[in-house]
């Protein structure tokens, strides 16, 4: 099962697992992902105390809280990296590795509540290859939802057995899906709590043992959340929390389960809409859904799971839903959470456990000579649903000469320009802050979920150069080196402009050098007059 899953993983990714060491789909959180991979392994290498003190930003701390950490992502690929492998290299096999692993893991929760291994399958297609996923490619920490379906296994043979080694599994994997998504490990611990509570309330006394269990799994996940919530309180406290506006813009609506990723290659051209709300699960799995809780006899484990289910439709409203604006307003933790919508990766794993167990009623009544056949039948015709290979993908450069050559130089603050304008964000921070992995000095450039004002501030400062605020901001931000990629502004002759100012004002040029796209000027600027 594990090499069926691979396949079609690599099938339907398409052509991915061609380019795994150089390409991806061309989006800006492609860069980021990569930085905080690199990131975490300079840290832990060099100073694990300042792990959460990114080079970005300056002279901003705690940056790295400004958006998902990505640990335990980061701490798996902390060895390869070290080995030498290309960083792009160890981000798609983390990328692909992990939707192929998703749908494993929902195999084996599928097959363990209904005993059919062909609608296991088809719980598994739902849960790793739903438009969902295509919308996401480009968000790492949003792929990694393995650990969901292994909790809900956990959780389940916790109930059935009473067994303390499966409430403590139950916990443990819960942490893991906190700590590789925090999105994720939020909704999940709502949706798992939900349908464990309904499942004890129908154990009666038969609960004690296993609510026990889960307990002592619980304080795993308590205690860590403790811990790791640390930075991002303390980042929360200086950037703020998430406004009523941005939670809405991010709200899905019952006609985002309508609309797939422009990519699809059935609806995508009529049907696209913004990635975050594009929430389509497929009309076979949603047919199957409806048969299992209309057509078939209720079971306690097919209501707990159609409960999870309506519980994260309305968690993925947001602010158009019910029970979200209550949970914002009572709890800490969803007032920094921006996309709600993200809680349709749930919707998918209570669909998947229903459609299969729907498909495994069919499969019943049919033949057995024709059984696989017809599971075969309803798995493809969900993939062809699913479909949205090739991927488009662009090139992402390992090194390049001048970054190479700044790491060299001695430590000092740098600035990459152009810069973005305030309405125009990130414009191309982000590639900047993945090419600080070639030489990690200090960059008072940056990205991520949150800018800081100070941040913000620079921008308006720095778009008057070369005014006397702009070179105070210069002087205040300690700037040694900056790089003028002349050819990625929209007017050229501007950046050839920037570039004789700062020599006119003292700046010394090391050398116009290749940054990877295209030609760039280094600057040393220490010596700049004010």
């Amino acid at each position: 099962m594990c090499a069926l899953f691979v396949g079609l993983t690599a099938v339907m990714t398409w052509p991915s697992v061609l380019h795994l060491a150089t390409r991806s789909v061309d989006h800006q959180d492609i860069f980021f992902n990569l930085w905080r991979m690199e990131w975490v392994r300079h840290a832990l290498l060099t100073s694990p105390r300042d792990l959460f003190n990114g080079n970005q930003f300056y002279p901003e701390r705690g940056v790295l809280a400004y958006s998902d950490a990505m640990m335990v992502e980061s701490l798996i690929a902390l060895p390869l990296l070290s080995v030498g492998l290309p960083a792009m290299l160890v981000h798609n096999l983390l990328l692909l590795g992990v939707i192929a692993a998703s749908g494993i893991g929902m195999f084996v929760l599928a097959r363990y509540l209904w005993g059919n291994t062909y609608a296991a399958v088809v719980a598994g297609l739902v849960f790793a290859f739903a438009p969902y996923r295509f919308s996401h490619f480009m968000h790492m920490e949003l792929q990694w939802a393995v650990w969901m379906p292994w909790a809900f296994w956990a959780m389940q043979r916790t109930l059935d057995t009473g067994a303390l080694r499966y409430g403590l599994l139950t916990g443990l994997f819960m942490t893991l899906q906190l700590t590789s998504s925090i999105y994720y490990g939020l909704f999940l611990a709502v949706i798992l709590a939900t349908i464990g509570g309904i499942q004890v309330c129908a154990m009666g006394r038969r609960a004690i043992r296993p609510v026990a269990a889960l307990g002592a799994g619980a304080l795993i996940l308590a205690a860590t959340a403790l811990v790791y919530s640390g930075p991002y309180r303390e980042a929360s406290a200086r950037v703020g929390l998430r406004t009523t506006l941005e939670i809405r813009k991010y709200s899905a609506e019952p006609s985002s389960y309508f609309r797939v990723h422009e990519s699809n290659l059935l609806l995508g051209r009529w049907r696209a809409g913004s990635t975050e709300l594009n929430l389509y699960p497929g009309l076979v799995p949603m047919a199957l859904g409806l048969i299992a809780l209309v057509a078939m006899r209720p079971t306690r484990i097919t209501l707990a799971y159609a409960a999870g289910l309506a519980v994260a439709l309305d968690f993925s409203f947001g602010i158009n839903g019910l029970l979200y604006p209550q949970l914002q307003y009572h709890v800490g933790f969803f007032k920094g959470l921006r996309a709600p919508s993200r809680a349709s990766i749930l919707f998918l794993l209570c669909l998947g456990v229903l459609a299969a167990r729907a498909t495994a009623a069919i499969l019943a009544r049919v033949p057995e000579s024709k059984r696989a056949l017809c599971g075969a039948a309803i798995a493809a015709v969900i993939l062809v649903e699913y479909w949205s290979a090739p991927m488009k993908l662009v090139p992402y450069p390992r090194r390049a000469q001048l970054y190479d050559f700044l790491a060299q130089l001695p430590d000092g603050n740098v600035l990459e320009l152009p810069i973005p304008r305030l309405d125009g964000l990130p414009f191309l921070d982000t590639r900047y802050l993945y090419t600080s992995t070639f030489h990690w000095k200090t960059l008072v450039n940056g990205y991520s979920g949150y800018y800081p004002r100070s941040y913000l501030q620079r921008l308006v400062h720095l778009h008057t150069f070369p005014s006397e605020v702009a070179l105070e901001q210069l002087h205040d931000d300690k700037v040694r080196y900056i790089i003028v990629h002349d050819e990625q502004y929209r007017d050229p002759a501007e950046g050839a402009r920037v570039a004789e100012e700062l020599v006119r004002l003292g700046g010394k040029p090391l050398g116009r050098m290749n940054d990877g796209w295209s030609q760039a000027t280094l600057f040393d600027v220490s010596a700049l007059k004010p």
